[in-house]
């Protein structure tokens, strides 16, 4: 009979792996966060130009689509900096991933 406390070789379960490489899946979480920037952004500035447009400016289109460009515009460089502060190479040789 065997001793109830070893382990049997059934019950050793394999490292799971990811279908895709940590690199790929990495850079569909920053394509993610990117569009996910986009919208939001885009959106709240269109949805100020529309408030000011119809306080201020006498119910123009402009407005609204000075708004949508700037969080366009800022979604953009906040994507940008993402993937070109996880191209440099880092002072001690190592890479920490912020959020």
């Amino acid at each position: 009979m065997s001793d109830s406390t070893a382990p049997s070789t059934n019950s050793i379960v394999p490292a799971v792996r990811p279908n895709r490489p940590m690199s790929e899946a990495l850079l569909n979480e920053k394509w993610d966060s990117c569009l996910s920037t986009l919208l939001i952004r885009s959106t709240l500035g269109a949805s100020f130009g529309v408030i000011f447009s119809v306080l201020l400016f006498k119910r123009r289109a402009w407005p609204a689509f000075v708004g949508f460009g700037f969080g366009a515009g800022r979604a953009w460089e906040e994507c940008d900096s993402s993937f070109k502060r996880a191209a440099a190479p880092s002072k001690d040789g190592l890479r920490t991933m912020r959020p």
